[in-house]
């Protein structure tokens, strides 16, 4: 059982609607309650076949996922999520018991944003919750920007090669906006993990490899993928000029 700590409330100024999977009910009742008090709009389902209609009924502006569902796992809901057009873009938050890195690798690399391993603090849950919100809400900055036909529109947060949409995930849409918006420098994994990622937020620097890697597979079709660089040694930049 996960142990749920009542800690005190800093949730948003603004009220979230934020959607529990999760299959134990006595989780389900902590959680919820902690997150009440902390100023979210919480709604909880025990699997994924109710986290869909909820999902289609009112979609949240936050999922936390369970990674141990019955029927179908947390991870490959994830999965799921990250191929629809309509719920890609939802930020997923991954409550877990698997805290090895290769777990969380394995999580990055379907689409979830962060993670929370069992046990944990109530404190620490909605600190990543508002932490995650407010990196995946676009904020200023809104003009669309354009290189060799790749245009990314913050605005309407699509992405698009020579007309053509680039199906990317709320982390490599982000990415993406900052390497358009940094043309021809070089970032380390660390510095990458701080704009992109937040200052707050505590995950391995091999995680910044895993969304390289997503990004690339995104752009590849219209051969963007050559914009993204590896700087051996050093970290990443994106160019148009081949090395």
């Amino acid at each position: 059982m996960c142990a749920v700590a009542e800690g005190p409330g800093d949730g948003p100024s603004v009220s979230k609607s934020i959607l529990l999977v999760e299959d134990e009910a006595a989780i389900r009742e902590m959680v919820q309650h902690a997150l009440s008090r902390a100023g979210f709009e919480i709604r909880t389902v025990a699997d994924a076949a109710h986290a869909d209609l909820e999902i289609e009924a009112l979609p949240p502006d936050l999922i936390l996922l369970d990674w141990m569902l019955p029927g179908v796992s947390g991870l490959e809901f994830a999965r799921r999520l990250r191929r629809r057009d309509a719920t890609r873009r939802i930020p997923l938050i991954m409550l877990t018991a698997k805290g090895e890195e290769i777990d969380k690798l394995s999580g990055f690399e379907a689409g979830v944003d962060d993670y929370v391993v069992k046990p944990f603090s109530v404190k620490e849950l909605v600190a990543r919750i508002s932490a995650v919100l407010k990196r995946t809400t676009p904020v200023g900055d809104d003009d669309p920007i354009e290189v060799d036909g790749l245009r990314l529109d913050p605005g309407s947060h699509r992405a698009t090669g020579r007309g053509e949409m680039i199906r990317l995930g709320p982390t490599e849409f982000r990415m993406l906006h900052f390497f358009m918006s940094h043309p021809e420098r070089v970032f380390t994994r660390s510095q990458l993990l701080d704009r992109v990622w937040g200052r707050s937020v505590y995950i391995e620097e091999r995680t910044v490899d895993v969304h390289i890697r997503r990004l690339r597979k995104a752009l590849s079709g219209q051969g963007y993928d050559r914009f993204v660089q590896t700087v051996h040694g050093t970290g990443y930049r994106f160019s148009r000029h081949p090395d």
